[in-house]
């Protein structure tokens, strides 16, 4: 991945994707022993790259992004970031691909959140802990 995107401000997160960097894949980095992706995106007003390191939640080559944010009553700030520019990269073990995102609503979101929290069971407690409905992005 290119550009030198920022690491997060977070010290577990910058950790992590350190580590994936150093390391070449993501492969062994996980999060309550589920594995993880590395994403980049774009920054809806500065520009710039940044890594967003999220659960691995993927169906046929397709990947969601689960704007969980722990069940914070707002958004995580990497979902304005796909909103405003839906190009992001993937990394998934050592493999990197060109996706674009798409929120998604409906019978989509449901098939997408189930996966979500099968990949990741805390999901469904986040969930609880907010009046939003934690948003989920599709990138193909």
């Amino acid at each position: 991945m290119t550009d030198n995107p920022e690491l997060s401000p977070t010290d577990w997160v910058r950790e992590q994707t350190k580590r994936i960097i150093e390391n070449g894949t993501t492969d062994g980095v996980e999060v309550l022993d589920r594995p993880i992706v590395l994403f980049t995106t774009t920054g809806a007003k500065s520009g710039k790259k940044r890594y967003v390191p999220l659960m691995r939640v993927e169906e046929n080559g397709k990947y969601a992004m689960v704007a969980s944010k722990g069940g914070d009553p707002q958004h995580p700030s990497w979902y304005h970031n796909v909103k405003a520019h839906p190009q992001v990269t993937a990394q998934d073990g050592d493999k990197v691909v060109e996706l674009t995102a798409r929120e998604i609503e409906g019978a989509e979101r449901e098939h997408w959140w189930k996966l979500a929290v099968e990949a990741y069971p805390p999901y469904a407690e986040y969930q609880t802990k907010t009046d939003r409905l934690i948003p989920v992005f599709v990138l193909e």
